[in-house]
């Protein structure tokens, strides 16, 4: 008779647990169902139409960096006509509009990711849109496999 106690105290503590652990199972599954920001960035584009131009500097000592961010930016239809290497070294890309245009300099931080920042600094003696100074922070998207 003793048992009975000790089994139905068992059951309890089985189901306890199991409930517990399909609570943490159910919450962590609604958080990979939001979207990444990569999957945001890939949608993100130049509006048709319009020849944004582009500068991208490399501020840090990560050679290809520049290389790469304009091959994003390019894929993205923007139009990079310069890309350079610069100090002082930066820890966070900024963006720069040159133009007077804050969406589209919004757009390329946007697509650069999350530690990038953007300031409005028109220069009209300079024939870009936009200018970006790549951070040491900035990632580089993954590169395809070409075989």
């Amino acid at each position: 008779m003793k048992r009975g106690p000790a089994v139905l105290l068992g059951v309890l503590g089985f189901l306890v647990l199991g409930g517990g652990a399909y609570a943490i199972r159910a919450r962590r599954g609604v958080r990979t169902t939001v979207v990444p920001a990569t999957l945001l960035a890939d949608s993100l584009k130049a509006p048709a139409g319009v020849r944004i131009k582009v500068e991208v500097i490399n501020t840090t000592k990560k050679s290809g960096y520049g290389r790469r961010a304009s091959q994003l930016l390019r894929d993205r239809g923007f139009d990079v006509v310069d890309v350079g290497s610069v100090g002082p070294l930066r820890d966070t890309t900024l963006v720069l509009d040159r133009s007077g245009h804050p969406a589209w300099a919004g757009s390329v931080t946007r697509i650069l990711g999350p530690v990038s920042r953007m300031e409005s600094r028109p220069d009209s003696s300079r024939y870009l849109d936009v200018t970006v100074l790549l951070g040491r922070a900035w990632r580089p998207p993954a590169e395809p496999l070409n075989p």
